[in-house]
């Protein structure tokens, strides 16, 4: 089965994103790219990579984009949103944080931003900027067990790729189970259901990103311009 490459928050690092798709070209089996958000970010023009991302080169992976955090704030402060506005951003880095961003990329994007989906969903995998719950939940190695499960149960997968710490870390949940209790006119009946075993998945952020293999399980964290995998942590 073909291998998967999950990238997320470029923030508009054109250079970056040369690097990945170099690593990729030399990397066998890889025939997907995911891109899970944060393309954007207030820190540079980010048009060279917004156009890159729609008009890919010949000879190399197009990518598959979802919006993050990042795009959901632009869009809620150009309109796409409602009556929303990019209220986080402005509460937590300012006024002059929300011009930058809006500095950052040209109005002929927005429509291609606002397609863009909030996940996918492959096999028995999700693959989503933050969680289930929201773009902008931050999972994290030191997340509760609890939290994790109801992330994945929301989407009912079995792995849940997300991008939102920028962390590459893989979670493994084993050996669980849900005991309930349910009353009703018949009496009160007890029934217990077996968890699977479950991952939720970090896949990093700028130039570190992760190859996935569907068929083995296997999960390869990468840094772009290096080969070598680093360790992934996780819990039972």
């Amino acid at each position: 089965m073909d291998r998967w490459a999950l990238v997320s928050g470029l923030r508009g690092d054109l250079e970056v994103y040369n690097l990945i798709q170099r690593d990729l070209k030399k990397t066998r089996g890889v025939e997907t790219l995911f891109v899970l958000g944060d393309l954007i970010g207030p820190d540079r023009n980010c048009n060279a990579l917004l156009n890159r991302l729609q008009n890919p080169h010949r000879n190399e992976l197009k990518p598959q984009c979802i919006y993050g955090w990042w795009e959901e704030q632009l869009l809620a402060e150009r309109g796409f949103r409602g009556d929303r506005n990019a209220e986080a951003l402005r509460l937590n880095q300012g006024e002059d944080a929300v011009q930058s961003l809006l500095n950052a990329v040209d109005s002929a994007h927005l429509n291609w931003l606002a397609s863009l989906q909030f996940g996918f969903i492959e096999l028995d995998c999700g693959l989503i900027h933050g969680s289930s719950a929201d773009v902008g939940d931050n999972l994290t190695p030191e997340s509760s067990p609890l939290v994790l499960l109801d992330r994945l149960t929301r989407l009912d997968v079995n792995r849940l790729f997300t991008a939102r710490s920028t962390k590459q870390f893989r979670l493994e949940l084993t050996s669980g189970g849900i005991d309930s209790q349910v009353k009703d006119l018949e009496g009160q009946r007890q029934h217990q259901q077996t968890v699977p075993k479950r991952s939720v998945i970090g896949i990093g952020a700028g130039p570190h990103y992760t190859l996935y293999d569907p068929g083995s399980d296997q999960i390869d964290f990468l840094t772009a311009g290096s080969q070598m995998p680093s360790k992934h942590r996780g819990f039972a």
